[in-house]
C-alpha cells in the first residue's frame, strides 16, 4: 500500500524529540488562519478532531489528520512532511525551537490510485 503521507528523517528526529518532552502527539493541518495549510503538531490530548477530519496515516508513529476540505484539495497528492528552519506564526509544538513542518507533495501516478492507503474518519 502506498502511503498518503510521509516525512523526511529530519522530521521523524523532531518529532521523535517532541514526544520525548511532550508525549504523545497528533498532527493537524486545517487549512485555517495563521500558517494557512501547514501541519501543526500538538499534544494528543490537547486538540479535538472534529467528524469532517480525515486520517491520512501516521508520520513517526504520530497520527496525521488533515480537515475535510483541505483533504478535497490535497487527495490527488502523497504528502512529504519535511521540517526546516524559521518560526512560523502558529503554536505548534515545533515553533519554540525555531523550527517549522512544511508539507511537499507530488501527484499520485495512474498505478498508485488504486493501491493507496485508506482514509479513516472519526466513529460516529
Amino acid at each position: 500500500m502506498i502511503p498518503r503521507v510521509t516525512a523526511t528523517e529530519k522530521t521523524i528526529e523532531l518529532i521523535n524529540e517532541l514526544i520525548i518532552e511532550n508525549g504523545p502527539l497528533i498532527f493537524h493541518q486545517s487549512g485555517g488562519c495563521c500558517d494557512g495549510s501547514q501541519p501543526m503538531c500538538f499534544p494528543a490530548d490537547e486538540f479535538k478532531i472534529g467528524y469532517s477530519d480525515v486520517q491520512l496515516g501516521e508520520i513517526g508513529g504520530v497520527p496525521f489528520w488533515m480537515s475535510g476540505d483541505q483533504y478535497e484539495y490535497w487527495k490527488h497528492t502523497q504528502l512529504t512532511i519535511d521540517v526546516v528552519d524559521g518560526r512560523g506564526s502558529s503554536f505548534s509544538l515545533e515553533i519554540p525551537k525555531g523550527k517549522r513542518f512544511i508539507v511537499k507533495s507530488r501527484l499520485f501516478k495512474d498505478d498508485e490510485v488504486n493501491n493507496l492507503v485508506e482514509i479513516s474518519r472519526l466513529e460516529d
